[in-house]
């Protein structure tokens, strides 16, 4: 395998991907898609996973919380960090089709959050590795579907797949929760720090304003909500957590900003 050569743009992108859609702990050179990947690159396992590092000593998210990586980042790592902040939508979509293409087809290609003693997810969590070609409308749907693939990842791979306020692991059973509605943020669909992991009910209750999260990440409820209580399954799903703060990700902190605009603007 080479060694020394200098990393391409293409080769930055398939980095940056696997950082957002890699768990904080699986950075390693033995984490199999790592070994797959770099052998797919003409790299070492050692090689690839010290890039992730590299990108990881740039997430300010680590600093805050007292977290240093390796302190070789290189103009290139600097520069695809930049561009992927300055447009999630585009890279996100370019970097997932460019890892599809890496691995190809013969890969089995499944939700990389989920630990491996962990049941296959569901089909409908499962994207095609080609991206087909033919009318521009159906290349627009596979586009989104492959954007959505890359978010849905790198937020569940944050929260280490699990939901941030039940704590619930089923893959089945999360979903990569907007911030921001999808329909009316759409520079910021693919952006991590838009997204929660959260079980399908808290998902529900969170994009219908009928829960939030205050300045400290704590579980608030809606006044709608409270006129249903008291209720046996509301309190199992919400109740009990309110006024909890959520288990905080690994990496990409949820923006402030977006946080503020869901309780300004979604929040009833």
């Amino acid at each position: 395998m080479a060694t020394g050569k200098r990393w391409s743009y293409d080769e930055l992108l398939i980095a940056m991907n696997l950082y957002c859609k890699l768990p904080f702990g699986q950075l390693h050179r033995g984490n199999p898609l790592i070994i797959e990947v770099s052998e797919k690159l003409d790299r070492t396992p050692s090689s690839l996973a010290m890039k992730l590092c590299n990108l990881a000593a740039l997430d300010p998210y680590h600093k805050e919380r007292g977290i240093r990586g390796l302190t070789s980042t290189s103009k290139g790592d600097r520069d695809i960090w930049a561009a992927f902040h300055a447009d999630w939508e585009g890279l996100g979509v370019t970097s997932e089709e460019r890892l599809q293409q890496l691995l190809g087809d013969e890969t089995q290609y499944t939700d990389v959050a989920v630990t491996p003693q962990k049941k296959k997810p569901a089909q409908e969590f499962n994207m095609p590795i080609r991206v087909p070609t033919g009318p521009t409308e159906k290349t627009l749907t596979t586009k989104v579907r492959i954007g959505q693939r890359f978010f849905r990842q790198s937020v569940l791979a944050s929260y280490n797949a699990r939901c941030c306020v039940t704590g619930n692991p089923v893959p089945e059973l999360l979903v990569a929760s907007h911030i921001l509605p999808w329909g009316s943020h759409p520079e910021q669909r693919l952006n991590p720090r838009n997204g929660l992991c959260l079980a399908q009910t808290q998902d529900a209750a969170f994009d219908r304003g009928l829960i939030t999260f205050d300045e400290d990440f704590r579980l608030v409820l809606s006044p709608y909500l409270r006129d249903f209580l008291p209720n046996e399954a509301l309190a199992r799903n919400f109740t009990i957590y309110e006024g909890t703060k959520i288990e905080m990700p690994d990496k990409f902190l949820p923006d402030d900003e977006f946080m503020q605009q869901h309780r300004a603007e979604v929040f009833r």
